[in-house]
């Protein structure tokens, strides 16, 4: 058989999301990857058109770790997100083009299921709590057994009046425009002590409602200060969960040595890792439970699957990112590595859950939820096409017009001092 070599690489931006098409010297023969950054797309989009596609056209496509390898280190400074993301884009591509050539789905390549179906959790949601319970009930019947919680932060009372209730509340005042300062405290204002009033609130409620047996996974998202999240995570104990997540930042990584002194409670960290320094130590010290990176973060399946293998001997389990910011081909990656690795854990399904027809029409092959859990279709490679002339009809938003441009840039305390996720 001839050597299949890269003919054109394409990052294709869409509802949010950036898809690498990677085209090969067999005209139908084509691979897709996810390199979704939506809060910098246009930069990754940049990042595969004038620097990864001149290096890579004409290279051998079935020459996976050898490109991976090349294109990391080509640019010198490495491991940021910019890069990783687009690497991870052109990374995936290879991978399902490496599986539709051997007629297998990736997991194939891999070594094989471990699993038939990969167990996903979800999130209920609710203007008041009695709908937030019904919907609950609702998942319970589809079968989904994890639930994130989340939701009810909004929906519980303020313990005492002059507690702020929720986890981000009213506006911050806008500065005079006369100062041009407007936008240095234009955000919402977090309030870390009430914000642990309110999980502790919202997790008992919903143990007095459900009872012991659903398995319950709290987001921190990185915002409290570490002796506050050190209280949580003892707090929560006693409500067995099945993982608080994120509960400090990454540069806080070292406080994880001090919850582990003192509480059992799971620990599932990473979304925001991009650099193997932060990853490695966290795993051969056994300071997490569930590593939960971004796949397209640390530069794709070739990293993650590497990562995935050193997690096992340290009996950390899986848990990749999989919200709506992890396009649909993304999620169909996630999907071979767990349905692959022994020591996978669980998957957040996001809009996997109940996918609206766009998203079914855009992406055929979309990786199916039911019964709460994850399906594969079998398909060659990683079992999803997309729908290029529907995708053109719903474009990325311009960045310089959409909430992509600060995203959580503007979350502070009541003094305008900004809260770092």
């Amino acid at each position: 058989m001839s050597v299949i070599t890269i003919r054109d690489i394409r990052a294709i931006l869409t509802q949010g999301q950036i898809v690498v098409k990677v085209e090969t010297s067999e005209p139908q023969l084509y691979g897709l990857g996810c390199a979704t950054f939506t809060y910098r797309a246009t930069a990754i989009a940049k990042v595969v058109h004038d620097y990864l596609r001149p290096f890579l056209i004409g290279k051998d496509a079935s020459q996976i770790e050898d490109i991976w390898q090349s294109c990391h280190s080509g640019a010198y400074w490495r491991n940021g997100p910019i890069l990783n993301n687009a690497l991870s884009g052109v990374d995936q591509a290879l991978w399902d083009i490496k599986g539709k050539v051997a007629g297998m789905p990736v997991y194939e390549l891999f070594g094989g299921k471990s699993r038939e179906a990969a167990a996903v959790y979800s999130v209920a949601g609710g203007r008041d709590l009695k709908e937030y319970a019904d919907k609950h009930r609702e998942l319970t019947e589809q079968g989904i057994r994890h639930f994130k919680l989340n939701g009810l932060a909004s929906l519980m009372e303020p313990d005492r009046p002059e507690h702020t209730p929720v986890t981000i509340t009213d506006k911050v005042p806008t500065v005079d425009p006369s100062s041009g300062l407007q936008q240095k405290h234009v955000g919402t204002i977090f309030n870390p002590r009430a914000f642990v009033r309110t999980i502790i609130r919202s997790i008992e409620w919903f143990r007095s409602e459900f009872g012991p047996e659903p398995n319950i996974l709290w987001d921190v998202h990185e915002k409290l200060p570490p002796i506050d999240g050190m209280y949580l995570a003892r707090q929560l104990e006693q409500f067995n969960l099945f993982f608080i997540e994120d509960l400090f930042s990454p540069e806080d990584n070292e406080y994880y040595r001090f919850v582990r002194q003192q509480t059992s409670t799971p620990i599932a960290m990473g979304e925001l890792y991009n650099h193997p320094h932060e990853i490695v130590p966290m795993i051969k010290d056994r300071l997490l439970d569930y590593l939960r990176l971004h796949i397209s973060q640390v530069g794709g399946l070739t990293p993650a699957r590497k990562l995935t293998s050193l997690c096992e001997p340290f009996a950390v389990r899986t848990a990749w990112h999989g919200p709506g910011d992890v396009s649909p081909v993304g999620h169909a990656a996630n999907l071979m590595l767990d349905l692959h690795a022994w020591n996978f854990g669980i998957q957040e399904a996001g809009p996997m859950v109940k996918p609206g027809s766009l998203l079914r029409d855009t992406f055929p092959g979309l990786p199916e939820v039911r019964d709460g859990y994850m399906w594969s279709n079998g398909r060659p490679g990683l079992g999803i096409d997309l729908d290029e002339e529907l995708a053109a009809k719903h474009p990325s938003p311009d960045p310089t017009t959409s909430r992509t441009l600060g995203y959580m840039g503007n979350v502070r305390l009541a003094d305008g001092t900004l809260v770092r996720p």
